[in-house]
Order: structure tokens, then sequence, then C-alpha cells
């Protein structure tokens, strides 16, 4: 218990600190890329794989949302179902910290469920997003999933997503 207390903490700060460093009127993009101020939402579907130690690989699929703040810090969530042994739904709220306009920081709590049991899940994990033609990015991405009580879990795939 006193771990979850010790990460949500970390996220809220996290979170607030990112939020009063950058101007929160987003402004046109000066990099080149989507402005966010135009298009704050971005959607992806995430396809990629689970791991954790006991249970091997599972395929994994997801959808994640944002909204943009602005150019520092996105808010959003993330569902994940993860198959084979794992078979396991995964809810999460994340922070997206952009360290770069494509280079991404993801940190949250969040909830899995599976036929065995329920419990709290942190995530910290990174991503990069290349930008496409009209608003279309895609995405590696790698995240660790601390699982309070139980074995963590290591996150990877790529992510097809869209601003709008």
């Amino acid at each position: 218990m006193k771990t979850t207390q010790l990460f949500l903490g970390f996220f809220i700060v996290i979170t607030v600190g990112a939020a009063t460093t950058v101007n929160a009127s987003a402004e046109p993009s000066d990099h080149g890329g989507i402005d966010h101020s135009l298009h704050p939402h971005h959607f992806s579907v995430l396809l990629g794989s689970t791991y954790i130690r006991e249970h091997g690989n599972g395929a994994t699929i997801g959808i994640d949302y944002e909204y943009r703040l602005n150019e520092a810090l996105g808010l959003g969530a993330i569902v994940e179902y993860a198959d084979g042994e794992l078979e396991a739904w995964t809810f999460l709220a994340v922070a997206d910290i952009h360290i770069t306009p494509q280079w991404i920081l993801q940190i949250g709590p969040g909830y899995e469920h599976t036929s065995k049991h329920d419990l709290f899940v942190a995530r910290i994990g990174t991503l990069y997003e290349f930008e496409l033609n009209q608003g279309w990015t895609l995405a590696p991405q790698l995240h660790y999933d601390y699982h309070e009580g139980d074995e963590d879990a290591i996150v990877w795939g790529i992510a097809i997503g869209k601003s709008f």
C-alpha cells in the first residue's frame, strides 16, 4: 500500500509540475509538426505484446486517447487486453509528458482485471511518435507495469494514431 501511495504522489507532482512549466494556452507549433492547439485530441490503436515472467507473452491490443493540454502535457486514458495465458484487461489514466514534440514519457495509475485477480497497476513508459501525413502518427512504445502484489509486466508494441 505504501508503494501505491508513493507512486500516486509522484504522479501528481510530475503532472502538476509539467502543467505549470508551460504556458497553458498552446500556441501554433514552431517545430513544423502537428499544431496541437488546433488538434488537441489524439486517438491510437496499439498492437503489441505483454510479457510476465511466470506466464510468458500475450498478444496485446489497446486503445489510447489523449487530450493535449499544451505542447508539453496531455492527459488520457488507455484500455488494453492481453490474450493467451494472461487474459487481462488493463485500464489506465495517464499523463503524457512531451519531452520533445515526438518523444513522450507516459506515467499513470490504473486497474487490472483477470479471472484470477483485480489489482492496482502503475505504468511508466516511453513512446516516440513519427508524424505521418494529415495528422496520422506511428509510435513504437515500451512500458513497465508495476502490479501491486503480483508479477510486473513489460508491454511493448506499435501504435497507429490520428490527431484531430
